[in-house]
Parts: C-alpha cells; structure tokens; sequence
C-alpha cells in the first residue's frame, strides 16, 4: 500500500489544497482536501491498462467552479428538505432555498466548497485519508456546533470504505453520503450497464421530487432493479431518468423509527454495477436505510477531466444516505443526531475487474 500527495492548487485567500493518491497493487483512488472529494478510482487490468470509473475534473478549478458535486462529500444534510425548512422542539429552523423552493446537499455553502483538516492513515493491509472539520453552530441554517470525521480506505482486496462520524452540542438532523459518479467503462454513457439493487422499495416524490411519505413497491414497474437489469432499459418511462431515493434492506419496517446509524454491524449488500463489455463489477455495501440513485440528468455539455464533454446519463451516482426531507416527515426514521450520541455511517465501495 502507497500514500503520496502532492499540490492541488490555491484558493483566492492563499489556502493551499492538496491532492492525496492511495495506491494497491490493483488499483488506486485520488481525494482532495477541498470538499473531501474523489477525484479518481483507477482500475488496471491484467494487460497493464489503465480505466478511470469516476467523473471529475483535472484541476482545483473545475471544482470550485463546478456545481454537479462530483465526488464530493454532502453533508450537513445530503438530498433534498422541502420547503428549506424544518421545525424541530417548537423551533423552525430556515435554510437555503438553492434547489427552487428546496434545500439541497445543504444549501448554498455546501461542504463541497471547504477545505478539510486531512491526516494519512496507513497500515499492513489498507490506506487513506481522514479529514476532519468544525462546522459551526448556524452554519446552512442548522443547530449545533458538529464535529465531522471522514475517512476514505484503500484495502488490498479492492475496497473502498467511507466512514461518516459526527457529534453535536445540539440536536440536528444528519444525512452524510459521498457523490461520485461511476462509469465503469470509463466513457460513453451508463445506459447498457447493469444494476441489481436489492431494494423491494422506493419513496413516492412529487413534481418537486420531495417525498410523499409513501413507500410503494418496485413489482413490475420501471423502478424495479431487483434483478439485473440495464439502467437504459425503462429509464425513458421515468421522465428525464431515475433521481429516486431506494429503500435498503438496513431499513427495518417493523421498527420504522430505529434513528441514525450508531453500528456497522447493520451491513447489507445495497447494489451490483456491471459493465458488461469490460467485465468491471462494482458492489455497495453500507448500513444507510436510503441509496438514491441518479442517472446524471443534468451533467450533458459539462466539460470534465481532459477537456472531455460528458454526456447525459454519462454516469450513476449510488447514494447512500438517511431518506430526503426527513425531518419534515415524521413516519421516516428519525436523523436526529442528539448530543452525547454518535452518528457512524458506512458505505463500502467493492470493485472487481
């Protein structure tokens, strides 16, 4: 296992941002100080060749600039809240509307767009980075000065582990998740690969794509992944593609109020992803009730790594996270991070190839 870094760039204020690339035998990922975002994941196959699966860009300034929030990490509430706003013991907090009438990935000043305290992990079998960050009480609109960890691993076995942790002098809402976008053919769009999804659910959303509180089953309509099944199959029966939040087999509907993650031991398989032309697998494991999947809708035209122009549902994003608009629906398990608690999320990242 190999860590190296190396400059990034410079902010306007003269912060130095830096790039850091965790490499096995196998395979290697680059992740940046700015927004704890994944830069790359490179696949090197048995000729010696070489597949980016990530999109991204190849300078600071594609990230600063650019607003698909590739591989960044979303907090403090990733997706969507209704309304900007929520009220919680008698208090109605008002957040950014940047999503029309909504909030989204947490408003305006995302966490994508701050540079994070980042330390080398290093050991016999795994490598990586944990970034570290004070966010403020107030900060987006939310309660509670939150104390973050994140932490990406590099194992010899291919796995890439994300591990989300938070504490609060104040009750908030939590939602944390990872937003890269995968393509495992490194080019063209995701519309032929494959995706199992051991989700029997999905959330009922309005126009505004906020949930009903509904959780209607997948049986025999486009939504249904439970089997392989190409992305482009049904995905013009969906409108402009899939943007739609899966219910995972850690959510419990006998105890549909079980709270935030505090455990990995609630591990389950959330997802297959198969490019069947090259061969390349990637599975999802993670202990979040809610994967949102989302077929790059709006990323046509957008300009990325190497001047390349990516296309529409030129990638999939596999979101693990607590369900959108919780804290405005009381029939969702509560995201309600109390002090003395301890939020822990993890989403594991396998590839194959």
């Amino acid at each position: 296992m190999k860590i190296t870094k190396q400059r990034f760039g410079t902010l306007s204020d003269g912060t130095k941002v830096t790039l850091y690339t965790i490499q096995n035998k196998r395979m290697a990922f680059s992740v940046t100080d700015y927004g704890c975002t994944i830069t790359s994941i490179v696949l090197t196959d048995s000729s010696g060749s070489c597949t980016d699966v990530v999109l991204g860009y190849s300078t600071l300034d594609g990230y600063i600039n650019g607003n698909c929030f590739f591989g960044a990490f979303i907090g403090r509430f990733a997706n969507r809240i209704g309304k900007a706003s929520f009220t919680y013991d008698g208090t109605k907090y008002q957040l950014d509307k940047n999503d029309g009438t909504n909030t989204l990935h947490g408003g305006f000043t995302g966490w994508d767009k701050k540079v994070w305290h980042a330390k080398t992990v290093l050991t016999k079998t795994e490598g990586g980075v944990k970034f570290t960050r004070l966010s403020r009480d107030g900060e987006q609109g939310f309660p509670g000065n939150m104390k973050v960890e994140v932490t990406y691993l590099l194992d010899d076995t291919n796995n890439i582990t994300c591990r989300y942790s938070a504490v609060t002098d104040k009750a908030c809402p939590v939602n944390f998740t990872n937003h890269s976008y995968f393509n495992l053919a490194g080019g063209g769009t995701i519309e032929n690969h494959l995706l199992k999804l051991n989700c029997d659910s999905t959330l009922d959303i309005d126009s505004k794509l906020i949930p009903t509180g509904k959780l209607p089953g997948v049986k025999d309509t486009p939504f249904d992944f439970t089997t392989d099944k190409k992305i482009g199959k049904d995905i013009k029966d969906v409108g402009n593609g899939y943007d739609h939040c899966y219910v995972t087999q850690a959510y419990n509907p006998e105890n549909p109020h079980a709270g935030l993650p505090v455990s990995e031991e609630n591990m389950v398989r959330v997802a297959e992803l198969t490019d069947p032309v090259s061969g390349r697998c990637m599975t999802v494991d993670s202990n979040m009730e809610g994967v949102q999947l989302y077929t790059g809708n709006w990323i046509g035209g957008k300009i990325g790594k190497n001047g390349r122009e990516y296309e529409k549902h030129g990638a999939v994003c596999l979101e693990t996270q607590c369900f959108p608009d919780t804290p405005n629906k009381k029939e969702f398990p509560s995201c309600v991070l109390m002090p003395g608690e301890k939020y822990k999320a993890v989403t594991v990242y396998g590839f194959k190839f």
